[in-house]
């Protein structure tokens, strides 16, 4: 039988209400039986340790890496000078900061700050705004593998175990470390510690640094034993640079002759020979900007190489992919190097490779022999500005676009080898080969060893899976898609509506138009020779009214003087 039903009109308001609640709470919890259990025990988390550099070593190593510089504003990190746009240097230091690899010396309150103090800190180059780089360098200290042995306190009586100074690291004594590895060691003999490979055992500092970089910058190779006094800008004595461009230079009438000003079509032979100028020990004052803060009087620049390349087949990141790009045919190739082209746009570099180079030196080398491609100037006119004895002060021309340029690499050549090389002879000035011991992504001897990995257990590959040319393809094809697109969209609207009549005719230019390296030509109006325009000021002038402005010695003495490199 069911029992009894309380008679509910004779209990107090008090006590329906009390009886109404313990109803509802019996129906919530058989709704959610966890409702009744207790909540479940969570371990409280431990406090956060502090990271303590003084636990590691040190070492002095270089690092080759690359970036587009498209989306940085320049290499060089500036103190209190704010950029729209981030530069390289300040995402290096957050990349190095974030991995733990250096420890710099910060003024009190100003940890977040670019501090490169107490690192040994060194660049080779500094690339402005948009030039871009495949091969810059820095030296600096970074935190090794290599562990510091903690000191024991000394052992109490009966005790087997003590802990290291600083409380982090358990050392047994002779006989338990004896037991552990099976080796049965006599009491108080100490183990030989495994020797250190300075390369395989040491920290995978490429792949812990591209992990965190952003895609478009990326460390490309590591040097384990530079130099004890190594500087990335004093120690290399060749840097090679790559400027981009297409022939022709912008669209050109459907029938319009390679050969005419102003057609878009570039005179390839003629940059060529006017290139080749450039080569020697020559005064280039007048293919730079000054900048009278460095109070720079020698303008004298050594150039190894200077010349214009096709791009070929191998240069083609697709058939990089197959490695099965193939050669192009020898009659088309020399068609393409005597400026003519018959299959559409090529593409084409000019590259120079000097001992060193004057602020916007490369740009300015460049806007020339644009200037002579285009018909405009001959090449003679290399020869003139070269001359500063005729032309001490550089006429007003325009430097070519920043987006094209490219630092291409940095030689460090090798010292003792540097140190018996006869640099005044022809075989002296022609260039120097590398010497550093570059150890490069993918590279057996950085981690690839099934054998031997490195301490991480990280292997730091360049293909696959995590490789770092499985970003770059990435970027690329991004980018390359983009390339189609606006190609494509290109050939449909030429080939829309009626059949062209060629040669087409264009009505008489009221202005002339200049290529300078940028996606569009710019309109000058009627074209003014170079050597008939207005001249700047000599450096003299102004290094003399900058050093009074700021309270300088002027001239500074020769053994201040700086040789202003890029």
């Amino acid at each position: 039988m069911p029992p009894p039903q309380p008679d509910y009109t004779t209990w107090s308001t008090p006590d329906l209400i009390s009886h109404i609640h313990a109803l509802e709470s019996r129906l919530h919890q058989s709704a959610d039986p966890s409702a009744s259990r207790p909540p479940p025990f969570k371990k409280p988390r431990k406090a956060h340790k502090p990271f303590d550099p003084s636990r590691y070593t040190t070492r002095l190593i270089a690092l080759r890496f690359a970036y587009l510089g498209g989306a940085y504003n320049g290499f060089e990190h500036h103190t209190n000078n704010k950029t729209p746009l981030p530069t390289i240097e300040e995402e290096l230091w957050k990349a190095l900061r974030k991995t733990k690899l250096i420890f710099p010396d910060f003024k009190e309150g100003r940890e977040e700050e670019v501090c490169w103090d107490g690192v040994d800190y060194s660049k080779c180059g500094r690339t402005d705004r948009g030039v871009s780089a495949f091969g810059q360098v820095i030296g600096v200290r970074v935190r090794s593998a290599r562990g510091v042995k903690p000191k024991a306190k000394k052992a109490k009586e009966g005790e087997d175990v003590e802990k290291a100074e600083g409380g982090d690291v358990a050392i047994a004594d002779a006989n338990a470390a004896g037991a552990v590895e099976g080796k049965g060691a006599e009491a108080g003999e100490e183990q030989p510690e495994p020797e250190f490979d300075p390369v395989l055992d040491e920290l995978p500092y490429m792949h812990l640094l591209n992990k965190v970089l952003p895609p478009d910058i990326r460390i490309l190779a590591w040097c384990p034993n530079p130099p004890e006094d190594f500087s990335a800008r004093f120690n290399c004595k060749e840097r090679r640079y790559r400027y981009f461009f297409t022939n022709p230079a912008y669209t050109p009438l459907p029938g319009s002759s390679s050969t005419a000003p102003g057609e878009g079509w570039l005179n390839i032979p003629a940059m060529q020979e006017a290139a080749k100028k450039y080569e020697g020990l020559h005064d280039f004052r007048n293919f730079c900007k000054i900048d009278a803060s460095k109070q720079i009087t020698n303008f004298q620049r050594r150039i190894f190489h200077a010349g214009i390349h096709i791009v070929g087949p191998k240069e083609d990141p697709a058939n990089l992919a197959s490695q099965t790009g193939q050669v192009r045919a020898a009659s088309e190739q020399g068609e393409e190097e005597r400026g003519v082209v018959t299959h559409g746009p090529q593409l084409y570099w000019f590259e120079v490779r000097g001992s060193a180079f004057l602020w916007h030196q490369v740009r300015h080398l460049i806007a020339v022999l644009f200037l002579v491609g285009q018909g405009y100037e001959q090449p003679s006119i290399v020869d003139r500005l070269l001359d500063v004895e005729e032309n001490p002060t550089r006429p007003a021309y325009e430097m070519a676009s920043d987006a094209p340029l490219v630092l291409w690499d940095c030689v460090f050549p090798d010292p003792e080898k540097l140190s018996q090389a006869d640099h005044d002879s022809e075989a002296g000035q022609t260039g120097y080969e590398d010497g550093l011991n570059w150890i490069y992504v993918g590279d057996s001897r950085g981690g690839q060893d099934k054998s031997k990995r490195n301490a991480a257990g990280v292997e730091d590959g360049k293909y696959g899976r995590n490789g770092i040319m499985e970003d770059l393809w990435a970027l690329w094809r991004r980018r390359k898609m983009d390339e189609i697109l606006a190609g494509s969209l290109m050939n449909v609207i030429g080939q829309q509506g009626k059949p062209i009549e060629l040669p087409v005719a264009e009505a008489p230019a009221k202005s002339d138009r200049l290529f300078d390296g940028s996606e569009v030509p710019r309109t000058v109006g009627k074209y003014i020779p170079v050597m008939q325009r207005e001249r700047q000021e000599g450096f003299e002038v102004m290094n003399a009214r900058y050093a009074a402005r700021k309270g300088l010695v002027y001239p500074r003495p020769a053994a201040e003087d700086t040789n202003g490199d890029e």
